[in-house]
């Protein structure tokens, strides 16, 4: 039997108390192993909480997969900003630009649904509304419409998808 321990974890910085300490315990592997793998494999990530998945066969070894974190954690990241701003709509705090976006969305390529980059640079600008964050100096949904309206093809055209 296969056990999959699947929980969220500071890039870089895992350790083996909650939530990964009492998940593993009890499927009598090295936890310090464990740790140790995860905190190589997600320290391109630091300071932002990764999804990582830890499957367990009977033979006590394991595999591990670590996910993408949210794209909210991107944009911040490249913006460089702690959180989002709690009143989205009249507070701002960041202006992320096409360029940035499409950086966030090549880092999501494998979770995100869209099939062009333009389509993805959309779906990363949208999860800019909640946060409070602007779009080349506008607002998110003017910036999608210019998106369609082509304006930022000639960015688009040099990064590849």
């Amino acid at each position: 039997m296969v056990n999959i321990v699947d929980a969220l974890v500071p890039g870089g910085k895992a350790n083996p108390g909650p939530p990964l300490g009492p998940a593993l315990g009890p499927l009598g592997i090295n936890i310090k192993d464990v740790i140790d793998k995860i905190n190589e494999k997600t320290k391109d990530y630091n300071g932002m909480q990764v999804p990582v998945k830890v499957i367990v066969a009977d033979d006590k070894s394991f595999e591990i997969e670590v996910g993408t974190p949210p794209t909210s954690a991107l944009i911040l990241q490249e913006l460089g900003i702690q959180k989002g701003s709690g009143e989205a709509g009249t507070v701002t705090v960041g202006n992320l630009t096409v360029q940035q976006a499409a950086k966030v969305a090549r880092m999501k390529k494998d979770d995100i649904l869209s099939y062009t980059l333009k389509a993805a640079v959309k779906e990363v600008l949208g999860s800019c509304v909640p946060m409070g964050v602007t779009a080349e100096g506008m607002d998110v949904r003017e910036c999608q419409k210019a998106l369609d309206e082509g304006k930022f093809d000639d960015i688009l055209a040099n990064e590849a998808w």
